[in-house]
């Protein structure tokens, strides 16, 4: 049975990238075939081989399918903005149908495991009044929600919750990543987290000096996502 998820979180930079690469590389020691795409990504910096982006990149190295980087993350731009922002200084159509037709020849790969990483939180603008998530809506993909543990934490990732069950989507998990490390009392609020966030908690990241696909998959729990697809 494949399994295809969509990874979003409570705000930009608080580990979306991080934790999918880590359960990427959980689900290759479990013998799963794996695959991802980053659809749009800004902030990408021009190499000799084009736009490149290290998201993107982190999560082609935790491919086994066979995958080109441009399969992986087709719409890149190299301002460090929003990226409908940056894609309209470039004259680029940053619509659903940009986008969706990529994921789904991802998803059309069948690996075992496939993520695609959302660009910020869920409610990312692309053209007119459709947003990010409407991607994942068009392609009926279960969530995994990554919060940022910081102060303003649970009322971020009980909203976004909130939007992902209104939009039609089954939340499948949760992982807790520790942004900040100076929170007040971090296990009462992760404990408040787990109370009422509707779906498994699939780990808690403390802050890592080693924060690479290996290590950071030993606090990840594939086996409790559930995936009702």
């Amino acid at each position: 049975m494949t399994q295809a998820f969509f990874v979003t979180g409570t705000d930009t930079e608080i580990g979306k990238t991080t934790v999918a690469a880590g359960l990427l590389h959980a689900a290759k020691l479990a013998g799963l075939s794996t695959a991802a795409a980053k659809p749009v990504a800004s902030g990408c910096v021009l190499t000799a081989d084009g736009l490149r982006n290290d998201d993107a990149l982190a999560l082609l190295g935790e491919c086994t399918v066979a995958l080109r980087y441009e399969e992986v993350n087709p719409l890149a731009f190299e301002p460090a903005i929003a990226p409908h922002l940056a894609a309209r200084e470039v004259g680029v159509l940053l619509d659903v149908a940009a986008l969706q037709g990529p994921v789904q020849a991802i998803l059309d790969k069948r690996a075992d495991f496939t993520l695609i990483e959302g660009a910020g939180g869920w409610r990312v603008p692309l053209a007119g009044q459709a947003t990010l998530s409407d991607v994942a809506i068009a392609l009926k993909l279960p969530v995994i929600l990554v919060v940022g543990v910081r102060l303003g934490c649970i009322n971020q990732a009980l909203l976004t919750a909130e939007a992902i069950l209104r939009d039609g989507l089954p939340l499948a998990g949760w992982v807790a990543n520790l942004v900040d490390p100076q929170i007040s009392r971090l296990e009462d609020n992760l404990a408040t987290l787990a109370e009422r966030l509707p779906a498994p908690c699939l780990g808690y990241l403390p802050r890592l000096a080693d924060a690479s696909p290996a290590a950071v998959c030993t606090y990840l729990n594939l086996d409790l996502l559930h995936c009702p697809l």
